[in-house]
């Protein structure tokens, strides 16, 4: 896979791109994820490559010429799956299109910032637009990172236990199940004796009931 991120602040992913799963997942060719910084797409000498909005509205608009010069870059290089803007009125990101995402084999996520981005690039150039809840960030690229990082880490190998994706919370639409490890005792706090037993249809028949448990009482929506 390759994932392609245009932003006017590419610093923001040298550490998160670096660290962890993501890194490791670089390191064994599992996935490319390229960082470009849209002011080296500009034609201003000043390398702004954002400006006034028509209509008189507050703030600054991100302009078409570096972003559609940006994505006409790419696209002349190789096929992309998607073309992803992240916006705050996107579909919204969940587990199911994590899932879905982790199948591509090249997307790029183009980071909004400022007012906002010329409309004509999301009537034109976009393919999916992305939200990752109901509020407004300073910019596209923590959306970027966690949109990334959630799918990233659904690419075979690239984590220890392939298994433990599969057990994560949204899978099935319930939430995990409560885990814990050694100490079995702490302070007097006990570990769930079923989980000590060895018995692991029970533990399995546990785990299923805490899930539930847990999705009715906290996310009762997953359930409808």
């Amino acid at each position: 896979m390759r994932i392609d991120i245009l932003t006017v602040v590419p610093e923001m992913f040298d550490s998160p791109l670096n660290c962890s799963i993501l890194k490791r997942a670089q390191d064994k060719g599992l996935v490319e994820i390229v960082v470009h910084n849209l002011r080296d797409y500009t034609t201003n000498k000043h390398r702004k490559v954002d400006d006034y909005p028509f209509g008189g509205e507050a703030g600054m608009v991100m302009q078409i010429e570096p972003i559609d010069r940006a994505i006409e870059s790419l696209l002349s290089e190789r096929k992309y799956d998607e073309v992803i803007f992240t916006s705050p009125d996107g579909e919204r990101f969940d587990q199911k299109m994590a899932n879905s995402m982790s199948l591509l084999e090249n997307m790029i996520i183009l980071c909004g910032h400022y007012k906002g981005i010329d409309y004509r690039i999301r009537e034109h150039l976009i393919t999916k637009e992305i939200s990752v809840g109901d509020y407004v960030l300073t910019g596209g690229e923590l959306p970027a990172l966690a949109i990334t990082d959630a799918v990233v880490r659904l690419i075979p190998g690239a984590i220890g236990d392939e298994q433990s994706a599969l057990s994560d919370s949204f899978q099935d639409n319930l939430l995990a199940p409560p885990v814990y490890s050694r100490p079995a005792e702490y302070k007097g706090w006990r570990v769930p004796d079923v989980l000590l037993s060895g018995h692991a249809a029970k533990i399995d028949e546990w785990k299923h009931e805490q899930a539930l448990e847990r999705t009715r009482r906290l996310r009762p929506d997953l359930l409808e």
